[in-house]
């Protein structure tokens, strides 16, 4: 049944707006605001339409719509046509001035349709809209002012007062609202700009667009416009810094990050995009020992530093932009390298004095000293000195200038070139020093004179040597050098025992020999001495002297001489003995001298002719003649004998002498030379004088010497027993003693006869440098001194 009552109405409004109706349709106008509430009543179509009011529901009254909401419906109670739907008129009519929703009125039985026109009236609900929720605008900041720009227009679905009446333009400082009414679109604006853009300091300009109707109260609606202003390459780039200070260790590795720059650009895109740059300048490349990132600014190490050749670099670094026309700008770059303590102090020798005279004064300049460090700062100070004990000393001038002077005493003799290490270190952490040899040589100055290497020169020659015999060779030194140690030697006539030197010697100036100038003879002259000097030839000149002992060596050039009383020519030389004289009587002695010295002295007796020999024998040393043996009647009475009298020299000289023993028969016949030989008293007197005095001198000298060698012996120690043999002394069978030590023997010899005595000292097996021959006989005192070359002296005390 409802379906039915469904497709009625269907074609019931088909045929409604397909027909047209018969002259019994009628149209009525109704108005009401829209958005009224449902149920609000538009108009009583029973009595609009004079219909019956109990044939609406007979006759099915019913409104019908084209629209596919029903708006309105009919009441048939009362025959009022409601609002059925909200009713938008924005909606149901848009973008019209006027709005209405036709609808119809159909009755049936008969069929009869009415239509009914609703004019829906506005109401100011519907605000201003713009079609976009923001509007951009791009504005090249070079434009000039006065540029115009067109603006969006707001949509109000209001019609009639209530659409748009105007625009407003929030408040900013660049643009301003042109609004012009009329044209299709009634009410729009233009945005006119008053003021120069500069992007770099306002790059969008954030605007607010209002629209307002005419409605009341006013509604509005809002545009966000965004003013993007485009970028000019207009400005440069600009450092962070003007200039920029950074420090790098000079150690510091390749590769080492130093600074990173930074420049902008106000502009954007390609007009502000830096890139960074080396500006060089003279001939420095800064490319060379620094890396530089040209985008991001990064200064790297690129190679070593080095403090000592460059402690800073000023550098001009470039940031230019990329736009059409490039735009740039320069910095200072100052790298400030810090130092490391990796050079050692240098020590040069700026002036050298030498060489140094050896009496230089304490404070003379020998040389000057520059010490310099490369280092900076704590690591270039330094400190100098003089290393170990020399005579030497540094003495600071200024800062690190030194003057190296004398300190001490300088003796070229003793140091002739000194090797001064001068030792710099500095005050780096750790310290690191050098050392430098200076070689200072000491000149020589005349301060030494001439040295002998004995205080006594002893020297030898022989008798009767030729004119022109070497004596001896002089030996000076001087520790000088050059001309202050070339020596010169002179004789100084001094005139010792009346001796003149210069007549008897001469000495080469040069080699310092001495020769002589005539032959000596040791009888008349023994020995004697002398000074020689040596000079040198400095200035002024030094000189020393030494005492030069010249000692004459005898040669056996004198015959031995026989004393009296047998020594008288054309005397008897005779003695007498008894008969009954017993073996060794004394016959008699024979004293002789020699003038020669030592061996060529020593005198020794033989008998040389054999009558008689198996009677008498002789003392070869005491010269004494005795019986062998008693006498027999056989023997005759007279007995001639011949002495022979040898000294010891080479080749040996000798004298005789002839003595004829007569026997008698009684001893009182015998009568004794000394009785038939005239002689003075006084003489005889003299002799026995001398000879008390020789023996008493003689025996008391032996005898003070015998007992100092004992006591001296005895405080000897150990080792000095071991050195020297004990000392010994024997007895002769000819009377004599020998006092004899392990290198050498002394032979003291005494007659038997203390009235006829000799005494002869002498060494064996040779004689010593002084030995003395001393014979007393009636007629003098004879004393010699001989000198030998021998290690050991003997001194009688």
């Amino acid at each position: 049944m409802r379906a039915r009552r469904v497709e009625e109405y269907i074609w019931i409004i088909f045929v409604v707006l397909l027909c047209p109706c018969d002259g019994s349709a009628s149209q009525i106008s109704y108005s009401i605001s829209e958005e009224v509430n449902k149920g609000t009543v538009v108009g009583n179509l029973a009595k609009d339409l004079n219909l019956n009011i109990q044939e609406l529901d007979s006759r099915d009254l019913r409104v019908v719509s084209s629209d596919s909401k029903n708006y309105f419906d009919v009441d048939r109670r009362s025959g009022s046509l409601f609002v059925n739907e909200r009713i938008d008129r924005e909606a149901l009519c848009p973008n019209t001035a006027e709005c209405s929703v036709r609808i119809q009125a159909v009755m049936s039985d008969p069929m009869a349709v009415h239509r009914i026109e609703v004019k829906i009236l506005d109401i100011n609900d519907s605000p201003p809209e713009f079609i976009e929720q923001s509007h951009s605008i791009q504005i090249s900041e070079s434009v000039t002012p006065g540029e115009r720009y067109l603006l969006p227009i707001a949509v109000d679905a209001d019609s009639g007062s209530n659409s748009v009446k105007t625009y407003k333009l929030s408040q900013n400082e660049y643009f301003s609202l042109d609004v012009q009414s009329g044209g299709e679109h009634g009410v729009s604006a233009e945005l006119v700009l008053q003021k120069a853009l500069d992007r770099e300091k306002q790059s969008v300009i954030d605007l607010v667009l209002t629209a307002a109707d005419g409605g009341k109260p006013v509604r509005t609606g809002t545009l966000n416009i965004e003013v993007t202003v485009t970028d000019v390459n207009d400005n440069t780039p600009v450092f962070s810094k003007s200039l920029y200070k950074v420090s790098v260790n000079e150690g510091a590795a390749r590769g080492s990050k130093i600074i990173k720059l930074n420049a902008t650009d106000l502009d954007e895109g390609m007009n502000g995009q830096v890139v960074y740059s080396f500006l060089r300048r003279g001939k420095v490349d800064p490319s060379a020992i620094f890396d530089l990132n040209s985008e991001r600014g990064e200064i790297k190490l690129k190679s070593s530093l080095n403090y000592e050749e460059t402690a800073a670099y000023e550098l001009r670094v470039q940031a230019t932009d990329q736009g059409q026309s490039p735009r740039s700008t320069h910095a200072k770059l100052l790298i400030e390298v810090l130092d490391e303590n990796d050079n050692a102090p240098e020590i040069s020798v700026t002036s050298l004095m030498t060489p140094v005279r050896e009496d230089a004064e304490l404070g003379t300049i020998v040389a000057l000293v520059t010490v310099s460090d490369r280092d900076g700062g704590s690591n270039g100070v330094t400190s100098c000195k003089v290393v170990g004990s020399l005579p030497f000393k540094l003495k600071s001038n200024y800062k690190n200038d030194y003057s190296l002077v004398v300190d001490g005493p300088l003796d070229r003799e003793k140091t002739s070139v000194y090797d001064v290490t001068i030792e710099a270190t500095d005050e780096g952490s750790p310290p690191l020093s050098s050392n430098r040899i200076i070689t200072v040589h000491v000149s020589d100055v005349n301060d030494n004179a001439p040295r002998f290497m004995e205080p006594v020169i002893n020297a030898y020659v022989k008798e009767n040597s030729p004119q022109g015999s070497k004596i001896c060779q002089m030996n000076a030194s001087d520790p000088d050098l050059d001309v202050n140690s070339k020596l010169t030697y002179s004789l100084m006539d001094t005139h010792p025992r009346n001796v003149p030197v210069l007549s008897v010697l001469t000495i080469n100036s040069d080699t310092g020999e001495i020769v002589s100038l005539q032959s000596f003879d040791f009888e008349k002259l023994k020995t004697f001495q002398f000074k020689v000097q040596a000079t040198d030839s400095g200035v002024p000149p030094l000189s020393s002297n030494v005492t030069v002992k010249v000692f004459i060596l005898d040669e056996n050039d004198n015959s031995p001489e026989i004393l009296a009383p047998y020594s008288e020519l054309g005397s008897v030389n005779s003695e007498n003995i008894p008969y009954s004289a017993e073996a060794g009587y004394f016959v008699a002695k024979i004293r002789a001298v020699d003038a020669d010295s030592g061996y060529n002295a020593l005198l020794s007796y033989h008998l040389s002719e054999p009558k008689g020999n198996n009677l008498f024998r002789i003392g070869t040393s005491s010269g004494e003649i005795r019986t062998k043996r008693r006498m027999s009647d056989n023997d005759l009475k007279t007995h001639p004998l011949v002495v022979l009298v040898s000294d010891n020299g080479e080749p040996s000289l000798s004298a005789t002498v002839s003595i004829d023993v007569v026997v008698v028969e009684s001893s009182a016949d015998i009568q004794t030379q000394f009785r038939h030989v005239t002689m003075k008293e006084e003489n005889f007197s003299d002799l026995n004088l001398y000879l008390l005095i020789a023996i008493v001198a003689v025996s008391s000298i032996f005898l003070l010497s015998l007992v100092t060698l004992i006591a001296v012996r005895c405080h000897r120690t150990d080792s000095d027993f071991s050195r020297y043999s004990p000392p010994m002394i024997t007895t002769h069978p000819d009377g004599s003693w020998s006092y004899s030590k392990s290198t050498q023997q002394y032979d003291v010899c005494f007659s038997s006869d203390t009235l006829k005595s000799d005494v002869v000292v002498f060494p064996a097996p040779f004689p010593p440098v002084d030995a003395e021959l001393i014979s007393i006989n009636g007629g003098d005192t004879f004393t010699r001194t001989q000198t030998f070359p021998t290690k050991e002296k003997v001194r009688w005390k």
